[in-house]
């Protein structure tokens, strides 16, 4: 299995690159989220990619993220879903708003991806929102990335309740409320105190 590429960026258009290495040409369909942090043609770049062989063709499929890459191959795990609708699904929400559509469920925003109906939102919201860590609920939910301040807080938080017993789903809404109400607090045990005492 290739799990990535180094050489220099030949083409790019917002659907697909062509990657020079070593003198081989290789033409690797990407998501628009990629596309825009893809460095000016000729220069090198490393990109992150998933190979699917079938009988008819070898496609490259690639991320300039593992964040994209993660959620690709967790959306290509889901009946109905091939490469090509979980490209376009990348394509149409970034990994931080389709994880967010996941945890809250709202299926009219996952509709927005072009080729995805209704059932197949359902399917999506139904089958991924397992598979996301306490972490990346959070993440997504609270609109904050690794460098936010206190989003590490919220996180280690939300992870403590896990283990003290409390359901993700209740303990993510535990730690929003309190963001919510307490914007400044950005102490764990602080966190915790003011989720549990609620």
């Amino acid at each position: 299995m290739i799990t990535f590429l180094r050489g220099v960026l030949v083409e790019k258009q917002p659907t697909g690159i062509v990657l020079d290495v070593g003198g081989v040409g290789y033409e690797v369909a990407i998501p628009l989220s990629s596309y825009d942090r893809l460095p000016p043609t000729g220069q090198e770049v490393r990109i992150l990619t998933v190979d699917h062989v079938r009988e008819d063709a070898h496609l490259l499929y690639g991320f300039m993220t593992e964040a994209e890459r993660s959620l690709y191959i967790q959306l290509i795990s889901i009946t109905g879903i091939g490469p090509k609708l979980a490209l376009s699904a990348l394509s149409g929400l970034s990994v931080r708003d389709l994880k967010a559509a996941v945890v809250e469920g709202d299926i009219k925003r996952i509709c927005t991806i072009s080729g995805v109906g209704k059932k197949m939102a359902e399917r999506i919201v139904v089958e991924l929102r397992h598979k996301l860590s306490a972490a990346e609920s959070l993440e997504a939910v609270a609109g904050t990335d690794d460098h936010a301040a206190g989003s590490g807080a919220l996180r280690d938080a939300l992870m403590a309740l896990v283990a003290l017993g409390y359901k993700q789903e209740d303990a993510r809404k535990m730690v929003m409320r309190v963001q919510q109400d307490n914007p400044d607090v950005n102490d764990v045990e602080r966190i915790i105190k003011i989720a549990l005492s609620k």
